[in-house]
């Protein structure tokens, strides 16, 4: 098979419940990062790396990804939908895919920004060498939230998911494999771990017989596993890819986006790492910082919104505050200490004005905060929080 012949296969099915609530009403790859979903960036590496057929396995809430993305002509591509009923694991959506690929393909993460390179490499390696799965590989500081690989020269002799004793490398798993049609047999035969099949598991098994071919990565890798890598990964995509802005009253700080109909009150004052969604009002004197602010949202005269993200029709009253911070989140049972996040405000949520969301607040969608009121930790959507 020919280079430019070789499908890639998106997985696009998750629901990312430790995104909630962003996650309610779209799914985790259509959440916005600097104005357009994390994966139209995943898409956008695929066609810039030469490939031309994408098969997008789809699952939860699939109407906003195939609404946003159509047939791919907007990208030069033809794209495929293969729906996943349940959300099985990432192994059981990459079986998904076994009647719509033909030969070598890629697998990509939905969820997971990466640059074009990597796309290339992995599929010049899958089709030059031999039937050995290729897997990308990359350095990070927190190898423990990822799968963590041991490395023999360009060999991975060993796959280890989200260990939980002290890791001792560095180099995990990036998330762009390259496979042949002989991974549908090791899927079927890989185990299940909490009702699941994960593909690192069937390459835990792989790499215990033979070593899988390892691609070095130190390029953009981008994650968003938590509310708060949003602002991350937002400001770092800003930094990295974008060069939009507009030209508005007020004060617009260099690392900003802008989407298109945007009103800016007078003495208005736009910070660093702030991504401004498509109709949202933003009032006179209102500062936003270091913020994600999706679409048709409204910040009103005076407010404060500093690392935080305000999600799609919300609303942020006057002289309200989410003054930002370092936070202790609690996610899953599972407690994150000094994290920054200084709120979430769901989608159609009402802050009131004068209200102070202290740091890591999080607002479910449709929750309605009365003014004057001060609120912590995080909020059920559609509740109501009563001053005193």
């Amino acid at each position: 098979m020919s280079e430019a012949n070789v499908p890639a296969v998106v997985l696009a099915a998750g629901e990312g419940r430790r995104l909630d609530p962003l996650t309610n009403r779209r799914p985790k790859p259509m959440v916005p990062v600097a104005n357009r979903p994390i994966l139209e960036y995943v898409i956008s590496a695929i066609a810039d790396a030469g490939i031309d057929r994408v098969v997008l396995i789809v699952g939860y809430r699939d109407e906003r990804i195939r609404n946003h993305f159509g047939d791919g002509d907007d990208w030069d591509i033809d794209i495929e939908y293969v729906v996943q009923e349940t959300q099985l694991g990432t192994a059981h959506a990459v079986l998904q895919a076994e009647s719509a690929v033909d030969g070598p393909f890629l697998v990509l993460n939905g969820d997971r920004i990466v640059d074009s390179s990597l796309v290339e490499r992995v599929r010049d390696e899958i089709v030059d060498a031999d039937t050995s799965p290729v897997m990308s590989v990359t350095r990070t500081g927190h190898a423990s939230d990822y799968g963590v690989v041991s490395l023999e020269g360009n060999r991975i002799v060993d796959i280890t998911e989200k260990p939980t004793e002290p890791v001792r490398s560095e180099v995990i798993n990036a998330g762009v494999y390259g496979f042949d049609g002989a991974i549908f047999d090791a899927i079927r035969e890989t185990p299940t771990e909490h009702g699941e099949m994960a593909i690192t598991t069937t390459l835990e098994t792989i790499a215990s017989e033979e070593p899988i071919r390892a691609i070095r990565y130190r390029d953009v890798w981008l994650d968003v596993s938590y509310l708060w890598d949003l602002l991350n990964v937002n400001a770092a995509v800003i930094d990295e890819f974008d060069d939009s802005g507009a030209e508005l009253d007020g004060a617009i700080a260099a690392d900003t986006t802008i989407g298109e109909n945007i009103s800016l009150g007078a003495n208005a004052t736009l910070g660093g790492s702030v991504a401004i969604g498509d109709n949202v009002t933003i009032e006179a004197n209102a500062v936003v910082s270091n913020a994600v602010v999706f679409s048709d949202a409204v910040i009103e005269a005076g407010a404060v919104v500093r690392d935080a993200i305000v999600a799609e029709n919300a609303r942020i009253g006057a002289n309200a505050t989410i003054a930002g911070g370092e936070s202790t989140v609690v996610v899953a049972d599972e407690v994150h200490e000094d994290v920054e996040l200084g709120g979430v405000v769901g989608d159609n949520a009402t802050v009131g004005g004068g209200t102070v969301l202290d740091p890591g607040t999080v607002l479910g969608d449709g929750a309605v905060v009365d003014p004057g009121a001060t609120v912590s930790g995080r909020i059920e959507s559609d509740a109501i929080v009563r001053r005193g």
